[in-house]
Formats: structure tokens, sequence, C-alpha cells
């Protein structure tokens, strides 16, 4: 039985992903209420392992070691997240990592994560890692893309939008909430289009 892989992103309503750097605000700055804060900690309860691409775990290690405890950037699901074991798929790290229990693999990303979801017996997720995720939706291993819509447009300091280099998806609504009365979770199903 194959584990169960999740693409996690945050976003403005105009698609662009919010990573808290660069000019990049995307709404969870500042708009994360308690609902979203509760909801994001209790759907990171459950055993899983993250999987990152270089950037984005360079992007995390670098605004985790930039912060101080009281921080938003420590909200506590970052920090149950940071506890969980991790794979980072890169060609340009090495360890050690600034990160407890996170491991390297190299290589073809598709085949790593292939290799994860048929070894592992705890679900598999990622928050962030665009470019690592557009390449393992086309190859059909991930089963469910959370998207959560922060209500901001970002149209003049959006840095990178979320989808804008993968392939063409259908997707399958699988669950849908409203946290703090304006945040919007989707989570989808994708199935390669054509």
């Amino acid at each position: 039985m194959s584990a169960t892989y999740t693409f996690d992103i945050f976003s403005s309503l105009d698609g662009y992903g919010s990573y808290g750097g660069d000019g990049d605000w995307g709404g969870y700055w500042g708009k994360q209420g308690p609902e979203l804060l509760d909801h994001r900690l209790a759907s990171f309860e459950a055993e899983q392992r993250m999987v990152f691409g270089a950037t984005t775990f360079r992007q995390f290690v670098q605004m985790l070691a930039a912060s101080t405890e009281e921080s938003e950037v420590r909200d506590p699901w970052v920090t149950r997240m940071r506890s969980m074991p991790a794979t980072v798929v890169s060609s340009t790290l090495d360890g050690p990592l600034d990160w407890p229990d996170a491991t390297v693999e190299s290589g073809d990303a598709v085949e790593v994560v292939a290799r994860l979801k048929e070894g592992s017996d705890v679900p598999l997720r990622s928050h962030g890692s665009l470019s690592l995720n557009w390449a393992l939706m086309a190859a059909g291993l991930v089963d469910r893309v959370q998207v959560t819509i922060f209500p901001v447009i970002t149209g003049r300091t959006g840095v990178e939008p979320i989808f804008g280099g993968a392939a063409d998806f259908d997707l399958e609504l699988l669950e849908s909430r409203t946290l703090d009365g304006n945040i919007q979770e989707l989570t989808y199903r994708p199935t390669l289009h054509g």
C-alpha cells in the first residue's frame, strides 16, 4: 500500500504563494486567526513525514533561525512540523542540516518520492516546494492538493504563482472549510488533464 502524499500550500486569492520573505506577504502574516492556527496544529498531530525541495527547506531554516520563540514564525503548527521526520530532495545540500530529523536524498525527485511512498508507513506531506510538487503532480504521485486561500490580492507584490509552472490538471473537490470567517481551505484530488 502506497502512502498518501499531500501538497499543502498557502495562497493569496490571485494565486501567489505565502512565503514571508522578499516582499511576498501572501496573506498568512497577520491573517492567521485562532481557528486556522488550531486547525493547522491538528492537521500536524498525526505522524507524517515532511518532504521539501532544497529552496523551501533553506527558506524555512533561515526564517526559523532569524525568529524568536515568541515570533509568529514559530506558530505551534510550525514547531510541530519542524519536529517531524523530513526528507529534503536536493542535489545541492549536504548534512548536517539545521532540522532535528531531516535527511537529504539526492537524485530524481520523482524516483525519490515514489520510493518514499512505497516504503513509508505514515502519510507524506509537503508544505511549499512548488517546482518539486509540480513534477510530482505530473508524475501522478500527489494524492491531495490542499490550498489555503487568504483574503488578499497580491497583484503587485506576489512573487511566485503557486501553479505557474505546473501542467494542466482536473481537480476533484474532496473537502472545503472556512476558517476565521474568511480563510478558505480547499482539498482536491488532482488528475493530469488530457
